[in-house]
């Protein structure tokens, strides 16, 4: 019996006739079948003369990864406690968090990636736990453990709403234990940069250049601190920032103008693939730009201020910064071009240039 891998299970071909079963050779109960148009994830297990078979889901929309997290899940389930019958229950965790990071809709790769990494540090305990063994009381308690940053605590528990509501589309569970929690109250931080002399006056002083042009692209732009820091070369065309998957999970065109292409010149040299280039960073780019008293996200509240007050309509500051708009019409309906935006894209960089200097 082979592996159930990503490469394996892309490489069957599907069926002529019938179904096709392929068992794992490391999990036991795993099992992909594979029809003439489909192939479906499925756990199988023979408990008390009786095959249980539970769907996991149709591959390649829950990968290998997930399907095997949810496939050991089952079975842990079902091997708790001596003398116990085997049942299978709520899967654990860990194993329900793979399967909702697995969703196809779910936000950009960078979006995943901290989910899991808050939930594997914050509730590293919970992990093995099936969902259904996770109480009130236990997620109470931990909200108020983390109560000296607030809005992570929030953002935990949260996430790990997300992923128990998923669960329950599947299988029989109670309602959220997030229910007893009482959140924290949310005081978003609303500082801007109020005067663009000093801040160009600090981005100067910067000795690394790349961090320099780095802070200066974010002002002019609007752009996310992750969307930066992770630009490749390809994504900056004469007319537009192409963004292929961003936080609301999808692609972004942004317009750019002559001075966007004046800011980046400098870092032409340094790199073919990543525009903020790092020899030392694993990734390859900048991942930690240095500090400022103007933070990243001022940068990006900042610009739809400045856009705001040169007269640029909210809605479109919104598209801007590639925030979902609230209305069904701005959601299907209104897709502006970059030509229609380009003239508030203008209005904004003028603004802001008008600050820095007078």
């Amino acid at each position: 019996m082979p592996k159930l891998s990503e490469t394996f299970a892309n490489k069957l071909p599907h069926a002529k006739a019938g179904t096709d079963k392929y068992w794992d050779a490391e999990i036991k109960g795993l099992v992909l079948f594979v029809g003439k148009r489909s192939k479906t994830w499925y756990f199988q297990k023979d408990v008390g003369g009786q095959t249980k078979r539970i769907l996991i889901g149709r591959f390649p929309i829950i990968s290998a990864q997930a399907a095997r997290q949810t496939a050991l899940g089952f079975a842990l389930e079902m091997g708790r406690g001596a003398g116990k019958v085997a049942q299978i229950g709520a899967p654990t965790l860990e194993a329900a968090m793979e399967v909702y990071l697995a969703r196809p809709k779910l936000r950009s790769e960078t979006h995943k990636n901290g989910t899991r990494q808050q939930i594997e540090l914050h509730l590293k305990d919970w992990m093995r736990l099936p969902l259904d063994e996770i109480g009130k009381a236990m997620v109470v308690r931990r909200h108020q453990d983390m109560a000296k940053t607030p809005s992570a605590a929030n953002h935990v528990l949260r996430s790990f709403r997300s992923i128990y509501n998923h669960a329950r589309r599947t299988y029989d569970l109670a309602e959220c234990p997030t229910m007893a929690i009482e959140w924290f109250e949310d005081k978003p931080d609303g500082r801007i940069i109020e005067d663009l002399k000093d801040w160009r006056s600090t981005i100067d002083s910067l000795d690394n250049p790349i961090h320099r042009v780095f802070y200066e692209l974010l002002l002019f732009t609007g752009l996310r601190k992750t969307e930066a820091l992770t630009l490749q070369w390809k994504q900056i065309q004469e007319d537009r920032i192409h963004l292929p998957i961003t936080k609301n999970g999808r692609s972004f065109d942004l317009p750019i103008l002559q001075l966007h292409h004046e800011i980046l010149a400098p870092m032409r040299p340094l790199s073919q693939k990543w525009v903020f280039p790092s020899p030392k960073s694993v990734m390859g780019h900048i991942t930690k730009p240095e500090r400022l008293k103007y933070n990243p996200h001022m940068h990006r509240r900042t610009f739809a201020t400045v856009a705001m007050e040169a007269g640029v309509l909210e809605e479109i500051v919104g598209r801007l910064l590639n925030h979902t708009p609230l209305s069904i019409t701005g959601r299907r309906y209104v897709q502006p071009s970059l030509d229609a935006l380009r003239p508030s894209m203008e209005a904004a960089c003028r603004e802001i240039l008008r600050r820095i200097d007078s």
